[in-house]
């Protein structure tokens, strides 16, 4: 049987409609398109429902031939969903005292499916965490109101199954997956009092040890909470609006992982910067962060917090795990360039790099296989359109929205988990347009009078980190023997300081291969005695530097100081140099 063909919701403003992606890349022939503008619009879970609000009614049609399942009378939503079994409709339009909802209906409405009942109708002022929160099975909903989480069973709303009552409470995140059910909770700090997220378990909710996990931290105005697949841990991102320090435009983050088991940790990130991306591997057993000052590094971390591989430092500040997660993108978006890094996340081996230039949206279709890059209004009005491409770098698709017309939203078509299998990983292997002309490399602007000169030497603004493995020794030792090993580097990383910095020069030893040695160090003497022994305590750190280097070549991550030794050594080569001259 042939996989069904992933298809791609567009909401612009010349209407609603369903685009086929490969292999036909084509407008769905049996889906009627929706000329009148749409506010919003989304997916049932599995695929199989697409509702959409033309600013006139929200429709709910199937997405297999268009059919209609129901039809409201509601102009004014903003924002749509439904429950995980596609069982309920959730709208939700502006709330104002003057409407309808001020006479008993709310501006919260659950609609029953098929057919579009009225089930509910609920009040919600504020759009953040707008929407019930489903397990599932759709065995259990949770709500927040003033300070307490109600939680609701079998989709009964009429009736408040259990509360969770903790003061200031300002955010959930329930957990993904079946019973038993878990939720995230975030209470703000104040008058001193530092901020905390605790975990539950449904329906344990109160006493002193009802909580799984507990994690209290300072400098955090608001979190973002994501649970992996599994449903045994979270990764919380607090920030802050100002950095006190001066340090950041961005304000300030900090990342902390709580285990329902009760282990907590504050994640050590080795480069200073705003934290911008944070994403779990669908296999729930790593994370990718993007971090730093530009430019940025990324970091796979596994669930004990310990860095398992390092991308290095480039233009980025996204993370995209695939479907199946086998593949990793990490790109640069917004005011970066667009550029696209495709790693294999299980070897670690890159496979591609291209380029999406102005691209303000980025999502993985479900077979893994290819992603949609696309230029949307409002923040972008020039240039709308998007991309299917393949990860390998080639684009299958491109669609330009005519002259006038807004491009607002592109969604993929969500499938059931098993519907599409992981497929071996392929290496780029010809540009991302077959038979394109290649773009010519940039190069610097010369002045006409100096271009018959030759170029003067070019320096980088900043120093790009390689790729390269955290720890590639460490994977089979017990947590002692690793503790052990880190103890024997740093004593001997301190002797070795000690003995380049303190002890007087030696008699040097002959180099084992002299073809390794630059020829500006065969000169041991000079005939002075105080030069040559300068020379000889100058080539001694020189070779403890080839020495770090080989380790670093290795894998090994080296210490702070034997870093900041590395970086002198060219000062050493020039103190070289000139004691040679004064021969």
């Amino acid at each position: 049987m042939a996989p069904p063909v992933p298809q791609l919701a567009v909401r612009g403003s010349d209407g609603t409609w369903l685009f086929c992606s490969t292999p036909t890349c084509q407008e769905h022939p049996s889906f009627p398109r929706d000329t009148c503008a749409s506010r919003c619009l989304t997916f049932s879970r599995d695929g199989s429902l697409l509702a959409w609000c033309n600013g006139k009614v929200v429709s709910v049609a199937r997405t297999s031939d268009g059919s209609s399942v129901a039809t409201l009378e509601l102009p004014k939503t903003t924002m749509l969903q439904f429950s995980p079994l596609g069982n309920i409709l959730v709208t939700w339009q502006p709330y104002s005292k003057s409407g309808q909802e001020a006479q008993g209906d709310g501006n919260l409405r659950l609609w029953e499916l098929p057919g579009g009942g009225l089930l509910k109708g609920l009040f919600q002022k504020k759009a953040d965490g707008w929407c019930p929160s489903w397990s599932r099975d759709e065995k259990v909903a949770v709500r927040i109101v003033s300070n307490e989480l109600h939680f609701f069973e079998d989709n009964n709303f009429n009736v408040i199954a259990n509360k969770l009552h903790l003061q200031k409470i300002s955010n959930f995140e329930l957990s993904p997956g079946s019973h038993p059910s878990k939720v995230c909770v975030y209470v703000p700090g104040s008058k001193g009092a530092p901020s905390f997220v605790r975990i539950f378990q449904y329906p344990q909710l109160a006493g002193p040890d009802a909580a799984l996990a507990t994690k209290s931290f300072f400098k955090a105005d608001r979190v973002n909470m994501q649970w992996n697949n599994k449903a045994s841990a979270v990764l919380v991102t607090a920030s802050t609006e100002v950095d006190k320090s001066g340090a950041s435009y961005y304000g300030e983050q900090t990342l902390h992982y709580l285990h329902v088991g009760g282990e907590t940790a504050h994640v050590q990130l080795p480069k200073n910067g705003p934290i911008y991306d944070v994403a779990w591997s669908p296999n729930s057993s790593e994370f990718c962060v993007v971090y730093g000052f530009m430019p940025a590094k990324a970091t796979i971390f596994n669930l004990k917090c310990d860095a398992v591989f390092d991308f290095g430092t480039g233009p980025r500040n996204a993370a995209y795990y695939s479907p199946q997660g086998h593949i990793l993108v990490l790109a640069g978006f917004g005011n970066l360039r667009g550029q696209m890094e495709v790693w294999d996340a299980k070897k670690y081996q890159q496979v591609s790099k291209c380029q999406a230039a102005d691209a303000t949206h980025f999502n993985w279709c479900p077979d893994g296989e290819h992603v949609v890059t696309a230029t949307c209004s409002p923040r972008l009005r020039v240039g709308n359109g998007f991309q299917v491409r393949h990860y390998t770098g080639g684009v299958a698709h491109a669609y330009e929205t005519p002259e006038g017309v807004e491009l607002w939203e592109v969604r993929w078509q969500p499938f059931p988990d098993g519907t599409f299998p992981e497929r071996p990983v392929r290496q780029q292997t010809a540009s991302a347009r077959p038979g394109a002309p290649q773009a010519a490399p940039a190069r610097a602007y010369r002045p006409p009078a100096l271009r018959h000169l030759p170029a003067a030497p070019t320096s980088k603004l900043h120093e790009e980190e390689a790729p390269q493995n955290a720890r590639p020794a460490d994977k089979n030792l017990s947590k002692a023997a690793l503790k052990n090993q880190k103890k024997r580097e740093a004593r001997k990383a301190a002797k070795q300081e000690r003995k380049s910095e303190e002890e007087p020069p030696s008699e040097a030893e002959p180099p084992s291969d002299p073809a390794r040695v630059a020829p500006s160090r065969l000169t041991e003497t000079c005939g002075d005695p105080e030069t040559d022994k300068k020379i000889k305590n100058v080539n001694k750190k020189l070779k403890a530097i080839e020495e770090l280097k080989e380790q670093q070549a290795g894998g090994k991550v080296l210490q702070k100081n034997q870093l900041e030794k590395m970086q002198k050594e060219q000062q050493l080569l020039d103190e070289l140099k000139l004691l040679q001259v004064q021969q």
